[in-house]
């Protein structure tokens, strides 16, 4: 990791960074987003509306949003998906925009395991039932850890075999290397928020006997090996995230010294950065038991950066500028992700630059846009 000086040395949210090979110009993160509106896996003009808003906005890093590694791993009908190379076509106008306008596009890679064959959150947000049936969006068969249901009402997943498991885990490594292809610059593996990953971590849903569930290391086989196999097709010189719920909120469940020990396996393994979000292991996340404050996650993020020695990504209701730049002052974390707050202010990058003192003369916006408002400032 190097950093370099911006024109406000002391702002570190848009301090240059260097993963690897890659040039991040700031320290602002879009976070993955589901927008619910693919068809059959293919992203299309919406998505590629949706995030170039957020490359020209002047964030540092663009993700997509959870891209699902299968069909049956998505998490609605509507779920992007990167399982074929038709999907992967779809992909590519928003991989060249997105870098064309300096931001760094990333992916995340996903399986939803027993969060699957959901209905989109518009539309109630639990299981497929009669009305979205009428809308020609029928349930399919899930899987998971175990074969314990997500929640009351939901669909009973097949307990994965270890044949099973194997093959998934070839599905990661599949989709890796067409995001390679692509020109995508950083992958995350999701291991959170009830995923199928998260479920083989957490003690509330993996009851496993065998290799993969027991004690601690047992339980976090799948994804450890996931990362093995992604890295050896993921380039040398591109970043590796891996997104973790820090916490299930639960005394029985995954707590965040679970978390500080897989973020030290993951450095093993070859991740760079550890994207540290919270709960969603029988429920919406983040959890009921932690409170929804600003920064509410930050605290995970600083405890896995400090003990685990590795660069992690405060999420969770960061909204203004100073806040952003405190998390980074005080060593919390090394990227700040934003996501609601980018829907609602698409160019909060730009704006929080001007704020801080970093760009009072517009430099850092698209030559088409900053042309014009340098010259309304001193009209």
């Amino acid at each position: 990791m190097s950093v370099s000086d911006c024109s406000k040395p002391n702002v570190l949210l848009f301090a240059p960074i260097d993963l690897r090979s890659v040039r991040v110009r700031n320290r602002i993160v879009i976070s993955s987003m589901c927008q619910y509106s693919a068809c059959d896996g293919l992203a299309n003009a919406w998505h590629f509306a949706h995030l170039a808003k957020f490359a020209v906005g002047g964030a540092g890093i663009v993700f997509v949003e959870a891209t699902a590694v299968e069909a049956r791993g998505r998490i609605t009908h509507g779920d992007m998906g990167l399982w074929s190379d038709q999907h992967a076509d779809a992909l590519g106008g928003i991989v060249k925009f997105t870098k064309d306008q300096g931001a760094v596009a990333a992916i995340q890679l996903a399986h939803a395991g027993r969060r699957a064959s959901m209905q989109r959150p518009w539309h109630g947000n639990g299981p497929l039932d009669e009305t979205d049936a009428a809308r020609g969006e029928m349930p399919w068969n899930i899987v998971s850890v175990s074969d314990e249901p997500a929640g009351p009402g939901h669909l009973v997943p097949h307990a994965l075999s270890i044949e099973e498991i194997g093959a998934i885990r070839d599905r990661f490594v599949d989709a890796a290397r067409r995001a390679n292809a692509l020109g995508f610059d950083i992958a995350e593996i999701h291991g959170a928020h009830g995923f199928l990953l998260h479920s083989f971590l957490s003690p509330l849903s993996n009851n496993r006997v065998d290799a993969y569930g027991g004690d601690l290391n047992g339980r976090m086989r799948f994804a450890l090996e996931v990362v093995e196999a992604v890295r050896e097709v993921w380039p040398d010189d591109k970043p590796l995230f891996f997104r973790v719920s820090a916490v299930d909120g639960d005394e029985n469940g995954w707590q965040v010294e679970d978390s500080i020990a897989l973020a030290r396996e993951l450095k093993v393994r070859g991740v760079d950065v550890v994207d540290c979000s919270s709960g969603g292991i029988a429920g919406s996340a983040p959890t009921k038991d932690v409170s929804r404050r600003p920064g509410f996650q930050v605290p995970f993020a600083s405890r896995i950066r400090n003990e685990a020695d590795i660069m992690t990504q405060a999420v969770g209701l960061i909204t203004r500028p100073e806040q952003a730049e405190n998390v980074l002052q005080e060593g919390s974390a090394d990227f700040v992700a934003i996501a609601r707050e980018a829907l609602y202010n698409p160019h909060w990058p730009l704006h929080a630059a001007q704020h801080l003192g970093v760009d009072k003369d517009y430099h850092n916006w698209p030559d088409q846009y900053g042309w014009w408002l340098a010259r309304r400032k001193f009209a």
